[in-house]
């Protein structure tokens, strides 16, 4: 193993300024369950932190602003997100650089990427619903990065379970101990405001008109207003519930919050207003500045002098205009700037990026600079791949992004031979970009690409944007199977083990063997009958090898 070069010295004054840009970002994703509110929530963070001027609508109707995480016509037809998007605005003296995820389960695996970049998480749960099966699977994938999880009570303004049923269904089904930040008085249409637990003042407000900020009056604990402005009922049993609170519940710990050990809960409703600027005031208070990040090298810390970051995220055609391809890069270390020449871990090469961009939700504008927890644009003429280490000085390469196992799989079939041109294009590039798996049969006279995707929507997505973007139509064959099974050890396993019953040998994007099985039966009969050969429901990470296209 060769040793690492000596870094080169960098003055106090460049040491001081990295120090005191990472010290003022913070970078965090909204996980939750579709339909808990959060690209409203994210709406009414970017309101408060300048970045627009009016909240946009989920489901926009008339003249209604649609919303700025919601950039894809699909999306703005459908009324759900369904791709990532970066969100930088400044507030209160802090760089926050929001990760918008889907909350569609069909896209969960878009979500998984985008936590890879993500240093906070903020779990959003329907105060009706309370916990529901997307949010425990985000929060599975956040637990096991170790990503502090701030958690917000969202529509308190309508009815609900009681908050205390819901801080005990947090801390016994995710095992995640929970400390209340503020506290609702009332609920539903008696929803009148939160007490801040740690300065006891109330924090009262008013409904304004719809989009704008709520007005908010906050009473210290001997203002003699209190009494008059909130029924004595509401705010004595919320003084109550408190109590209960403080006598079983756990210390505010900041080191446990940053493991990822005790969740800051919140209490508010987005579409009103209620409660978000609190939540945004602690939550830039709370939540840990970028931290290290794994590589071949150990940790890189964020200070290390010289820049490196990675690709967590691949999307085409933001600009239909142009069919351009950018790359999300996740800044890691150092400073970025307009113009370097980086190091491509995988290929080796120097590559000079020449027009990187600041994104917001579709808007770009060139950026002449970037720090550690932020995220930058770059055009990607087929270079980048999701994982993909970016350096400059000594080699790094950061841990890669696994893919996992899709669940349905169908022929995509293209009706017109003529375009097959535009259709190889189309499905090169959003396999490129994690829209969907591609695997191709071992028959090499079937040219035809099989989709394999966690949910079926994302198949409809694809062939939308098939047609949308590159003007080809297609068709979907559905298959009868519903597991993937990666061979370790390749087709040399494969050959030694002898044909195989009840599955099918399929070639992945870097042309490696999957498995598809009809059901979890058909997999363990496998198993049993041939015990020594290992298989993997998440697919190794390839570093160094291009995968094959259409």
């Amino acid at each position: 193993m060769t040793s690492r070069p000596p870094s080169v010295p960098v003055p106090d004054t460049d040491a001081a300024a990295l120090a005191a840009a990472v010290s003022r970002r913070r970078n965090f994703a909204i996980i939750s369950h579709p339909d808990a509110g959060k690209t409203t929530l994210t709406e009414k963070l970017l309101l408060y932190g300048g970045a627009i001027q009016q909240a946009g609508a989920v489901k926009a109707k008339g003249e209604q602003r649609k919303v700025t995480s919601d950039w894809m016509e699909l999306e703005k037809q459908r009324g759900i997100s369904i791709t990532s998007t970066v969100l930088q605005f400044d507030y209160a003296g802090s760089t926050v650089n929001l990760l918008d995820t889907p909350g569609h389960q069909d896209f969960s695996e878009d979500t998984y990427r985008t936590l890879a970049a993500a240093d906070n998480a903020v779990m959003l749960v329907d105060a009706a619903k309370g916990l529901e099966p997307q949010t425990r699977k985000l929060f599975e994938v956040c637990r096991m990065r170790r990503i502090p999880i701030f958690t917000f009570v969202n529509k308190m303004d309508r009815p609900g379970r009681e908050p205390l049923e819901l801080i005990d269904e947090i801390e016994q089904e995710l095992g995640l101990a929970c400390w209340p930040v503020n506290w609702p008085i009332g609920s539903g249409d008696r929803f009148r405001g939160v007490i801040d637990r740690r300065s006891e003042d109330l924090l009262l407000f008013e409904r304004a008109e719809r989009g704008r900020q709520s007005l908010e009056r906050r009473l210290a604990p001997g203002d003699p207003d209190r009494a008059g402005l909130v029924e004595a009922e509401l705010l004595e049993l919320a003084q109550e519930e408190l109590e209960l609170v403080e006598g079983a519940g756990a210390a505010l710990d900041l080191e446990q919050v940053h493991a990822g050990e005790l969740s800051p809960v919140f209490f508010g409703s987005a579409m009103t207003n209620f409660g978000v600027r609190p939540f945004l005031d602690a939550f830039l208070e709370l939540a840990q500045p970028p931290v290290a990040r794994e590589s071949d090298q150990g940790p890189v810390d964020p200070l290390r002098p010289e820049f490196s970051g990675f690709v967590f995220k691949l999307q085409a055609n933001m600009d239909p205009r142009h069919r351009d391809r950018v790359a999300f890069v996740r800044v890691c270390s150092g400073r970025f700037e307009k113009d370097m020449s980086v190091r491509h871990a995988r290929s080796g090469r120097t590559i000079r990026l020449s027009r990187p961009q600041k994104l917001f939700g579709q808007d770009r504008e060139v950026v002449e600079d970037a720090y550690p927890g932020d995220v930058i644009g770059l055009n990607n003429p087929g270079m980048f791949a999701i994982g993909d280490t970016l350096y400059t000085g000594a080699r790094v390469e950061y841990e890669g992004i696994p893919c996992f196992s899709p669940e349905i799989f169908a022929w995509l079939r293209n009706p017109n031979p003529s375009a097959f041109k535009s259709f190889r294009k189309g499905v090169n590039e959003l396999r490129e970009e994690g829209a969907v798996q591609v695997l191709y049969d071992t028959d090499p006279s079937k040219r035809d690409p099989i989709l394999a995707a966690v949910g079926q929507l994302q198949l409809e997505v694809v062939q939308y944007r098939l047609e949308n973007e590159y003007g080809v139509t297609s068709r979907l064959e559905p298959l009868e199977f519903s597991v993937a099974r990666w061979v370790s050890g390749g087709w040399p396993a494969l050959e030694r083990v002898g044909r195989l019953f009840n599955c099918k040998t399929v070639r992945d994007a870097w042309d490696r063997p999957v498995l598809l099985f009809r059901n979890d039966w058909n997999l363990h009969q496998l198993q049993e009958d041939h015990p020594d050969l290992e298989l993997h429901g998440v697919a190794p990470v390839v570093s160094g090898v291009e995968p094959i296209a259409l």
